[in-house]
């Protein structure tokens, strides 16, 4: 208990805004819901889903001797907007890359841990292994698994960044959480691709962020034109929708202070933008991901 105290009030002191902690075990509906889900092709061409099956569904295999699994959410709601004749983007992506700046916070904090509790051995993780972030953050009842497939936290929404750390230390364990969702279907019905297939279930290659950030040097499929709804880089429609997402606050983390480029770049700015200058403004965002190639393709596909 006297460790387990400690790492929430450590979460608490690197920024991060609610941990929950599970017990390192095999996902077993997980893993049989990964299965189906992948059989039936909604990942589309990201064939790195398929690897390493056995190690999405169970932590002991990527941490030897794993006893508990930390889960770990991080706000990234901003407190503004892009202007409105500007061709969209996702929230997540208007500061810094989230995956810089988490992943050494959880260095940090697997340091502190062995300073105070010993030869504690563990690995983090922010989106970058093959880890069900989601999964954990549900066992470990930071929230519920909403019918957009987001994690629905009941005080603060779902624009949270997950990050996990899993380590070989008995800890106290945290239970899941209801779902409170009920018969609102507000995000399906609101998709723009109708990517949410099934409650709980989407389609990622249908999905809106798959074609505008996944979907490598390729063209968009033509049959997607009309169906973006200005959408450049991600999608943020099934979260805006949300009825619990009117508790969501903006976060403090000047990290993810917005590019200015983001919230004030036009349309036509978009367009004329050189490859220098995006080098330039975005070197440390995650539009980069998508690269300028990319970001131009996306923008084109929005014009016509």
């Amino acid at each position: 208990m006297t460790h387990t105290l400690f790492i929430k009030e450590l979460a608490k002191e690197l920024g991060f805004d609610h941990c929950g902690i599970a017990k390192a075990e095999q996902l077993d509906d997980d893993a049989r819901r990964l299965e189906n889900w992948l059989n039936k092709g909604m990942h589309g061409n990201m064939q790195y889903m398929e690897n390493h099956f056995d190690k999405r569904i169970d932590p002991r295999k990527l941490v030897d001797g794993a006893q508990s699994v930390i889960t770990l959410l991080f706000n990234y709601f901003p407190s503004e907007r892009q202007r409105d004749d500007a061709p969209r983007i996702s929230k997540y992506a208007y500061g810094n890359d989230y995956h810089e700046v988490i992943r050494a916070r959880l260095k940090t904090m697997l340091l502190r841990m062995q300073e105070r509790i010993g030869p504690v051995q563990g690995r983090g993780f922010v989106d970058s292994a093959p880890v069900l972030e989601r999964a954990w953050a549900k066992r470990s009842g930071l929230g519920w698994l909403g019918k957009n497939g987001n994690l629905i936290h009941k005080q603060a929404g779902s624009f949270f960044f997950i990050a996990t750390l899993i380590t070989d230390i008995p800890l106290e364990y945290d239970g899941p959480v209801a779902d409170f969702c009920g018969s609102c279907t507000r995000c399906l019905d609101a998709c723009p691709t109708e990517a949410i297939v099934a409650p709980g279930v989407v389609d990622g290659s249908k999905c809106i962020s798959y074609f505008t950030i996944e979907l490598k040097e390729q063209l968009i499929p033509d049959k997607m034109k009309g169906q973006f709804d200005d959408w450049m880089f991600g999608c943020d429609t099934c979260q805006d929708v949300c009825p619990w997402n009117r508790f969501a606050k903006a976060n403090k983390e000047a990290e993810f202070t917005p590019v200015p480029a983001i919230l004030n770049f036009s349309t036509r700015d978009w367009e004329e933008m050189t490859e220098e200058a995006f080098k330039t403004i975005f070197r440390h965002s995650p539009l980069k991901r998508s690269k300028f190639a990319g970001i131009r393709r996306n923008i084109n596909f929005l014009k016509y």
